[in-house]
């Protein structure tokens, strides 16, 4: 019986940690259940109130089993610097393992019980404990909760083995090309912007903070003005009020006042080589992007839709050089997009890749190809959506780094009305300047074939 219960804990804390890294990932869209809603009908099932400078955003789905909950914490990387670099994830992460009144035991065997989860994760933008439950069992998991929030622990063995698995974590790195490559690139583009401080932290930064460290850094952090509360799932608003004021009405209010992150800006296209002795080449290309605010988002979004289906055709199904090549665009307030690959022939499918770039930076694209890619977008765009956590996650995104919750509802519409000239004008002026790294032989690297862009 112990070990099922464990096995089915362990199920539970993936959910919850997946559920964070859906919101700080970027999962930011309506419902597919809500897609023939318009814009006012959608917002009408959404609430906000304040409590004690504490925002909270509720939205009921009527009926829904389930209740996502994400107490949110502004800032992100620009809470740390080089020096503190990884004390939000540590300090987040140690806090949900328990807290005064209930202990680590007691936290996994009610969380066991009930079918609830909670994690936490940090990201460059902003940071997140979380919670998941049923209907029937949120009064209790709401207790639980709000007092990790509020009164953790911070027990030397939960700080300690947490800091191991950290640690680890960091140093198993290196050895995969492929989180090799992607912390290469985060050093390479985001030299001297703030973005540079990892918020995960790095190897000396976790090894040296303290239960008296992370205490004081929480203690920092509770203050109304730096949460957003966000609540989706079939609550009464009412009664949802008083859970939230007896929870976290005392906390004190502070004045934080958030910075802009400036933007990722590249003025010229780069290529670093890291000596790997590997059978094939991994490689990534970053250039600048619009975030969230910016109205060139939705085109760019279209475009890199359309984009990622050419190259897969030209490089994979066409010429056989790759298995998975790809074009993404993340969501962050400095934003950027990419293309990446991993092929023994770096040259030809980066050559591949840039030609169908250019095409798309000097030619109108079909109308059918809008209509057709960005269909098949739409469809997975939704259905991705379908979650009580991933909407929370929609409107957290949006309300930390669009420019308000309500812009997520017209996302889709939006979408909807780009055109193949938009397409190409967003890609003349972002798709260029590209700042490649590969992991690999630097020896089977034409460097004059990446910087044609």
């Amino acid at each position: 019986m112990n070990l099922v219960r464990k096995n089915k804990q362990k199920v539970l804390n993936k959910v919850a940690i997946l559920l964070c890294l859906l919101i700080i990932q970027g999962c930011f869209v309506s419902a597919f259940a809500q897609a023939s809603l318009n814009v006012e009908a959608q917002a009408k099932l959404v609430s906000e109130f304040d409590v004690n400078g504490l925002k909270v955003i509720f939205k009921r789905r009527a009926n829904s089993p389930t209740v996502a909950t994400g107490l949110f914490i502004r800032g992100g990387v620009r809470n740390i610097d080089e020096k503190t670099a990884g004390i939000e994830s540590l300090m987040l992460s140690v806090a949900t393992e328990a807290s005064k009144k209930f202990p680590k035991d007691s936290v996994r065997r009610e969380f066991a019980r009930t079918g609830s989860g909670i994690g936490a994760s940090a990201g460059n933008d902003f940071s997140v404990i979380s919670l998941g439950s049923t209907r029937q069992s949120f009064e209790k998991s709401w207790e639980i909760f709000t007092d990790v929030v509020t009164n953790p622990a911070f027990a030397n063995e939960d700080l300690e083995r947490i800091r191991g698995q950290i640690l680890t974590g960091l140093r198993d790195d290196t050895d995969d090309p492929e989180n090799y490559l992607r912390l290469l690139v985060n050093k390479t583009i985001y030299e001297k912007h703030i973005y540079s401080n990892d918020p995960r932290g790095s190897a000396e930064t976790i090894a040296k903070f303290t239960a008296a460290d992370i205490r004081a850094y929480h203690q920092k952090l509770m203050q109304t003005s730096r949460l957003l509360l966000v609540v989706v799932g079939d609550l009464d608003l009412n009664d949802l009020k008083l859970k939230v004021l007896n929870s976290f009405g005392k906390l004190p209010r502070g004045n934080y006042k958030e910075m802009p992150v400036s933007a990722i800006n590249f003025s010229k296209p780069t290529v670093d080589v890291a000596t790997r002795d590997l059978p094939t080449n991994y490689i990534q290309g970053e250039f600048a992007a619009p975030n969230l605010m910016n109205p060139d988002y939705q085109a760019m979004r279209v475009a890199m839709s359309i984009l990622q289906s050419r190259v897969f055709q030209e490089v994979r199904v066409k010429r056989n050089l790759s298995y998975a090549p790809n074009a993404d665009i993340g969501s962050a307030a400095a934003n950027t997009a990419n293309i990446s690959v991993s092929a023994v022939d770096a040259n030809r499918s980066i050559g591949v890749m840039l030609n169908e770039i250019n095409k798309m930076r000097s030619e109108l694209v079909a109308e059918s190809d809008i209509s057709g890619v960005a269909g098949q977008f739409l469809t997975s765009y939704y259905l991705s959506q379908e979650t009580n956590a991933a909407q929370a996650g929609e409107i957290a995104k949006y309300e930390l780094i669009g420019n308000g919750w309500r812009n997520s509802l017209s996302f889709i519409d939006r979408v909807k009305k780009v055109t193949p000239k938009d397409v190409k004008d967003v890609s003349e002026k972002y798709m260029k300047n590209i700042r490649f790294v590969v992991v690999g032989n630097p020896a089977s690297i034409n460097r004059e074939i990446f910087l044609q862009n």
